[in-house]
């Protein structure tokens, strides 16, 4: 049977679950807290939860102790891959910390390269890699910082030991126009780690396509605007998840 993963979204922003467009600072539209968001999606079926400090990632107070205690309270319940802010030593301990089961380094945590392939050296699969993508570069998410080339990062990060990636075309996020498939074909052709595909993802039919993707690597899909807006169900989605 093959089966797609399904990771939930749930961003936080001033100690609040909220939904943003293209990552963008400024755009966010809320949701109440984290835990209701987490805990209604639990109750639908949630096998695991992407959960992001947007805060820590656009550089302000971070929401560290709520997001320890989020975790706590959904441990045994529910896998939470945690992202935001970790770019150095400090953030990634209080993120290993708080017993999530997955943390995620994002694109700017590549602008120390010595650092990331340390991270992946000591902690193997309780890592992935999150790479935001515009046209073929790597972009920061609210920034105008243009990166290298995604395919050659890719590589570089194989050979470093990198156990999975995440890959965001930025220019779909939030957008409910679906996903890029044709940059998740490229990405699955030269990586054989398993890659989870983010943004765009808004109906049904996508869940389906990108189950079909699975035995070419893609392992999920995380999602966020279309189960806030209704566009579909958890449980819709998770059922389409399966074959």
């Amino acid at each position: 049977m093959r089966r797609l993963v399904l990771l939930p979204a749930v961003d936080v922003v001033g100690g609040l679950s909220v939904r943003l467009v293209q990552g963008q600072e400024g755009s966010e539209i809320v949701h109440g807290s984290p835990a209701d968001s987490i805990g209604s999606f639990v109750d639908e079926g949630a096998s695991w939860i992407h959960l992001v400090d947007v805060d820590a990632a656009f550089g302000r107070p971070d929401n560290g102790p709520l997001i320890a205690e989020v975790v706590q309270r959904f441990r045994g319940h529910v896998h939470i891959e945690l992202a935001g802010g970790i770019t150095n030593e400090p953030a990634l301990k209080r993120a290993l910390d708080t017993g999530c089961q997955r943390v995620v380094l994002g694109t700017a945590a590549l602008k120390d390269r010595d650092w990331t392939r340390q991270v992946i050296a000591d902690n193997g699969d309780r890592v992935a890699l999150s790479l935001d993508v515009k046209g073929r570069r790597l972009s920061a998410r609210g920034t105008a910082w243009e990166g290298p080339d995604l395919l050659e990062t890719v590589g570089w990060l194989d050979d470093v030991g990198c156990a999975r990636y995440i890959i965001t075309d930025v220019e779909k996020d939030g957008m409910l126009r679906g996903p890029n498939l044709a940059l998740l074909s490229e990405v699955c052709g030269v990586t054989d780690r398993p890659v989870i595909a983010s943004g765009g993802v808004s109906s049904i039919d996508d869940v389906r396509t990108l189950l079909g993707m699975v035995d070419v690597g893609i392992e999920g899909a995380i999602i966020g605007r279309a189960l806030y807006d209704g566009a579909m169900t958890l449980p819709a989605a998770t059922k389409a998840a399966h074959s």
